[in-house]
């Protein structure tokens, strides 16, 4: 219920929440944390993913149609979470408002559902230096800083210089032609690189970043992101 009561609120009660009260509902939060225990239970888990692109799968599945079809670049995604009410919220007062308050329980759940291997190092997902200046910061280069120091696993940058126009519009197949060329290595990747984002739509973004370094010589990349937008799904 505090969930439901938090969104008809438009989310507006992370900006009166003080650190010890849970950011969803302002009951006492878990000790050292942003949320209490029934608020946490009540977010939209991505209990059984495709370990590919981290889709929604029914029980029992490793892989969804698509990944056994037209397999990405990447090797697996984890996303513990599902782009959907509070965390949807989350982000968009994150990525449009800036909110650290919002920035910092997106890594915190983050912290909570990690991928089996963190790899040689995180990659942010890099921006055009327009775009950056448009919007203040970089989501994803904010979140691999978050999650680098606590888990002392280094960062490594990519460049973006192909200034494609926004995604949000775009289905699938156009996405991915949107980003074609889109990144580059300015020096050799790690052998294995994690790509970090706040939310996976369609992939195209990680098969852009994926082939980019394996092509600088990467031997393997995977995506963490805090949600997964389901196929088909806004």
């Amino acid at each position: 219920m505090a969930l439901k009561q938090w969104l008809q609120g438009g989310g507006e009660w992370i900006k009166q929440a003080m650190p010890g009260y849970c950011a969803f509902c302002l009951a006492p939060a878990v000790a050292g944390r942003g949320w209490c225990v029934t608020c946490l239970d009540e977010l939209p888990w991505n209990l059984h993913a495709c370990r590919q692109c981290g889709d929604p799968v029914s029980h029992g599945a490793s892989l969804c149609g698509h990944c056994l079809i037209d397999p990405p670049l990447f090797s697996a995604t984890q996303a513990g979470l599902l782009y959907q009410g509070p965390i949807k919220q989350l982000v968009h007062d994150f990525k449009f408002h800036a909110s650290p308050r919002a920035g910092t329980l997106l890594a915190e759940l983050m912290l909570l559902t990690p991928p089996d291997t963190l790899g040689d190092a995180f990659l942010p997902v890099p921006m055009t230096p327009m775009h950056a200046r448009t919007r203040g910061f970089n989501q994803s280069r904010w979140l691999a800083e978050q999650l680098s120091r606590p888990l002392g696993v280094p960062m490594v940058s990519a460049k973006r210089i192909k200034d494609s126009p926004s995604q949000r519009t775009l289905n699938r197949r156009q996405r991915i032609a949107n980003l074609a060329g889109a990144f580059v290595f300015e020096s050799p990747p790690p052998a294995h690189m994690v790509i970090v984002d706040d939310v996976v739509t369609t992939g195209s973004t990680g098969q852009a970043l994926a082939r980019a370094a394996l092509d600088a010589g990467a031997k393997r990349v995977d995506i963490w992101a805090a949600a997964r937008t389901p196929l088909g799904k806004d």
